[in-house]
C-alpha cells in the first residue's frame, strides 16, 4: 500500500535519518496514554512516559543556530508541474516571497491532526468489517488496539502488513493470506470514514499559506494516516509532515517536533503549535522551543483523548481561524488577549 511521504523543501537541508530513540517499545511494554486517534479508546492502563531526547545534531539550539534559506514568505502560487520528491510524492503548491509584502511573526504552522484539524474522532461501524475479515469478534480486534497503540504508532511491529498480522496471533485467529490484506485496506477505509475535517481546515490552510508562512503536521498515528492523507483535501496544502509511525517517536518528545521544524528548514521559535492538548503535545511543544496554543473546540468534549495536558496555563482558541488572527501576534505577547486553556 502506498504511503504518503511529504517532500521537504529542496532548498533544505533533508532530515536525518536517525531519528529514532536508542530503543523501541517492545510488544509486552505498557501501552501509554496518547493522542487520541480513530483506532484507539480510552483503557486506564496507558501511561506514556517522555521520550527519549532529540539528537545531539537536532536540537532547539542547533535548529536556531542554522542558516536556513526558507522565505516562508508570499502567497500561494499557481499550480504548475509537480515536481516530484525523492520518494516520489507530488510536491504542493508553493509559498513564495513577494517583494515588499510583511512577513508573519511565526514562520510557519504546525497543526496536529486528530481532534485539530479534524472533528472529534470516535471508532465507527466499518472497524466491524476488519474484524469479520481476520474471523474474530469486533471486541477482541479493539481491545488488541486499545492496549497496542504505542507499539503500533512508533512502527515498532514493522509495516501495516505486519502490524496486522502481530494483531492476529494477540487474537488467535490465523486468516488467510488474502483475508489479511483485505483487511489492512479495510482498517485504512475504517480510519477514513472515522475522519472528519473541520469544515475550516482547508480554508484556514490556505489562509496561513496566502499570508506567507508554512504550514506543517505532526501526528501520533498508524500506518493509516500516511495511507489516506493524500485522500483529503488538506494535503497539497501542508508543506511537510511527521507521523510518529514513520520517525519512531511519539508526543511529546522532543524529536517529533524538531523533525518538523528540520524539514521545513525553521528553527523552533519560528513556529506556532496548535493541537487540542493530547498527549502532552503544547507542553512537547514548548519543550522543544515553539509557542504552543490549544484547540478548545466545543466538540472536543467527546473527543478521546489519552494524556492530556492538564497543567497547560497557555493560551486557547475556540476555533482553527482564530488562527489566521495570530501570525501578526509579536510571539512574546502571545497570551495577551486570550484566554488560559482548561486545566
Amino acid at each position: 500500500m502506498p504511503t504518503y511521504r511529504f517532500p521537504s523543501p529542496t532548498e533544505h537541508r533533508p532530515a536525518p535519518a536517525n531519528l529514532t530513540p536508542d530503543h523501541h517499545p517492545t510488544p509486552d511494554a505498557p501501552a501509554p496514554d496518547h493522542h487520541p486517534t480513530p483506532d484507539h479508546h480510552p483503557t486506564p492502563d496507558h501511561h506514556p512516559t517522555p521520550g527519549t531526547p532529540a539528537p545531539d545534531h537536532l536540537t532547539p539550539a542547533n535548529l536556531a543556530a542554522s542558516d536556513s534559506t526558507a522565505d516562508g514568505s508570499g502567497p500561494d502560487e499557481p499550480a504548475g508541474p509537480d515536481r516530484p520528491d525523492p520518494g516520489g510524492a507530488p510536491l504542493g503548491d508553493r509559498v513564495v516571497a513577494q517583494p515588499g509584502r510583511r512577513l508573519p511573526a511565526y514562520r510557519a504552522v504546525i497543526f496536529d491532526f486528530f481532534g485539530t484539524l479534524t472533528c472529534a474522532n470516535r471508532r465507527g461501524r466499518q472497524h466491524a468489517v476488519v474484524a469479520a475479515l481476520l474471523g474474530c469478534a469486533v471486541e477482541a480486534l479493539v481491545e488488541v488496539l486499545d492496549r497496542s497503540f504505542y507499539l503500533r504508532a512508533t512502527g515498532a511491529l514493522g509495516d501495516a502488513t505486519d502490524t496486522m498480522r502481530w494483531i492476529c496471533a494477540q487474537t488467535g485467529v490465523r486468516p488467510s493470506a488474502a483475508d489479511l490484506r483485505a483487511a489492512v485496506e479495510a482498517r485504512v477505509a475504517a480510519v477514513r470514514a472515522d475522519t472528519r475535517l473541520r469544515p475550516e481546515a482547508v480554508t484556514v490552510l490556505r489562509a496561513v499559506r496566502r499570508r506567507g508562512a508554512r504550514t506543517a503536521l505532526v501526528s501520533d498515528c498508524t500506518h493509516e494516516l500516511p495511507a489516506l492523507l493524500p485522500r483529503l483535501p488538506v494535503a497539497p496544502l501542508l508543506d511537510a509532515g511527521v507521523f510518529s509511525v514513520q520517525v519512531g517517536v511519539c508526543k511529546p518528545d522532543p524529536a517529533i517536533y524538531l523533525a518538523a521544524c528540520h524539514r521545513l528548514g525553521l528553527a523552533p521559535g519560528d513556529c506556532l503549535y496548535v493541537g487540542d492538548g493530547g498527549s502532552q503535545e503544547l507542553t512537547g511543544a514548548t519543550r522543544a522551543g515553539m509557542t504552543a496554543i490549544r484547540l478548545a473546540a466545543a466538540d472536543l468534549d467527546a473527543h478521546l483523548v489519552f494524556n492530556p495536558d492538564h497543567g497547560w496555563t497557555g493560551p486557547a482558541l475556540s476555533s482553527l481561524t482564530e488562527v489566521l488572527g495570530l501570525l501578526d501576534v509579536p510571539p512574546l505577547r502571545l497570551d495577551v488577549g486570550f484566554r488560559a486553556g482548561p486545566g
